[in-house]
């Protein structure tokens, strides 16, 4: 019998994700993929996938999934509201995100709002038996491909698993909440600087600027002061769009594009978003206020050498966590109990 996690809520926006759609963006093939790639690699590691197995991007608010399994080992990562239900009659006990759970057939989880971020990830170890489009699991809704029929879940979705039962592995958490960072988004200046006044420049680096409500998987478009062109004005001939590029139009307020981004666009870009922050942009939300700061390509470099580091030691550092619910008598062992007390 073929094992499934039911959706009996949709929540928002949940997609399937995974690293991306790579290596097409020549034939007009958007990358897509996850929105915070920092999120999905420690879901999977929770999880005991590959890194870039497709994962449930949750959007603001998540789904409920019921069980229909002999057993389900899943991991979300990002500050989601999480509650169990051993079935539908039972009442929610809240648990814990950033480690993994491993639960029975019959049991639900339900997924409330993600705090003060836009995204979480839910990856489920083995990962979902769906075919790939174009050697990828990622949803891009806008063709509707990829993921489950190239859209987001709906209420009744039976996605379908790679494995009929958990592994018997112990469960895992992280050590600590990953560091994002914090302060302005760092940008590397270009490529079409001379599209910009000295004025608009300065107004660039030096002011806030407010996420709109203008903000989904394919870019934000912020609110704040306009930004001024050079006599070359705003159009450019249409060229590649990297992740993170930052155009801004004739009304001089900057967008920045992100996962579901088109390829090619004509508009003069001011900078681009290094790929150590492009995860920060992947968990705005519509009126958080960001600045953003000019760094080299040297030091653009350096951060996500810096930030892969600190990734791969937070892989390398998962903790055993404990089982929701019942006695762990394995961390009892670990304690000193005299007549009834736990010294540490």
């Amino acid at each position: 019998m073929t094992a499934h996690l039911i959706v009996e809520r949709a929540g928002l926006f949940d997609t399937l994700q995974d690293r991306g759609r790579i290596g097409f963006q020549a034939l007009g093939m958007p990358v897509a993929g996850a929105m915070d790639r920092i999120a999905l690699r420690l879901a999977n590691a929770l999880a005991g996938n590959a890194d870039d197995l497709a994962a449930i991007e949750i959007g603001v608010m998540g789904p409920t999934l019921r069980i229909e399994a002999d057993s389900i080992r899943l991991a979300v990562v990002g500050p989601a509201t999480l509650e169990l239900m051993a079935g539908p009659d039972t009442t929610a006990k809240p648990i814990e995100s950033n480690r993994s759970h491993t639960l029975q057939r019959g049991q639900a989880l339900r997924v409330g709002m993600v705090d003060g971020v836009s995204t979480a990830y839910l990856a489920v170890e083995g990962g979902f038996a769906l075919p790939p489009f174009m050697g990828s699991g990622s949803t891009y809704t806008r063709a509707a491909i990829g993921g489950l029929d190239g859209r987001k879940l709906r209420d009744g979705d039976a996605l379908p698993l790679v494995r009929a039962a958990a592994s018997t592995r112990e469960d895992k958490k992280l050590a600590a909440p990953f560091d994002y960072g914090s302060g302005p988004i760092r940008v590397v200046p270009g490529p079409q600087e001379d599209h910009f006044s000295e004025e608009g420049h300065a107004t660039f680096l030096g002011s806030e600027y407010v996420v709109s409500k203008e903000a989904d998987r394919m870019g934000i478009r912020f609110e704040g002061p306009s930004i001024g062109h050079s006599e070359k004005g705003p159009d450019i001939v249409s060229d590649g769009i990297a992740p993170g590029a930052i155009q801004v139009p004739g009304a001089g307020l900057p967008i920045v594009l992100l996962a579901d981004r088109q390829t090619v666009g004509g508009y003069a870009k001011i900078a681009t978003v290094i790929s150590a922050d492009l995860p920060r942009l992947g968990r705005l939300l519509p009126g958080h206020r960001v600045r953003f700061a000019a760094v080299t390509v040297a030091e653009a470099e350096a951060l996500r050498r810096e930030q892969e580091k600190r990734l791969a030691q937070a892989t390398a550092g998962l903790q055993p966590a404990r089982p929701e619910g019942g006695i762990d008598i394995d961390a009892l062992y670990e304690l000193n109990l005299i007549d009834g007390v736990v010294w540490g």
